[in-house]
């Protein structure tokens, strides 16, 4: 069974918000068998210089990156929408093994089929360098700023 996800495209505004933040949301669980289930099974993805294909390889592959970064806690937001096709942004905070925190600055372009399940993505993403004390998120987003922008760097 490889289930849905609603909304469903062609996004509205409404609906393509409805994604983002669902999106987020699962992201910020840091499971990746839950995070997968939001993939078609043969889900194309680009992290980075990392090239996967699938289920099983998606929650490989996030299982090790939320090892690696550790505290993560994820902020995307929407940037535009087309169709069957979203673009957001994202930053998200979290240390490595040593302790040093790091915000990652990124863009991603997402694509869904019919049962609003994603079938491609590609992340670009850049890591900085932070001081504990310049972090901005301590966690999953409260309710109350769900679709508040969030600064450029």
């Amino acid at each position: 069974m490889t289930g849905s996800r609603p909304p469903f495209p062609p996004f509205d505004q409404q609906a393509a918000l409805r994604k983002v933040q669902a999106a987020e949301d699962a992201w910020n669980t840091r499971d990746p068998q839950h995070v997968a289930l939001a993939y078609t099974p043969d889900s194309q993805w680009r992290n980075r210089d990392v090239h996967l294909v699938g289920r099983p390889a998606i929650v490989e592959f996030l299982t090790a990156k939320w090892e690696r970064e550790q505290n993560y806690a994820l902020r995307k937001g929407l940037w535009s929408y087309d169709g069957n096709r979203i673009a957001v942004r994202f930053q998200y905070e979290w240390h490595d093994t040593a302790g040093q925190w790091w915000r990652s600055y990124g863009n991603e372009l997402w694509e869904f089929d019919t049962a609003g399940l994603m079938s491609r993505r590609e992340a670009s993403i850049n890591d900085r360098r932070i001081e504990a004390a310049e972090r901005r998120w301590f966690g999953p987003r409260p309710e109350s700023e769900h679709g508040a922008d969030f600064p450029l760097w």
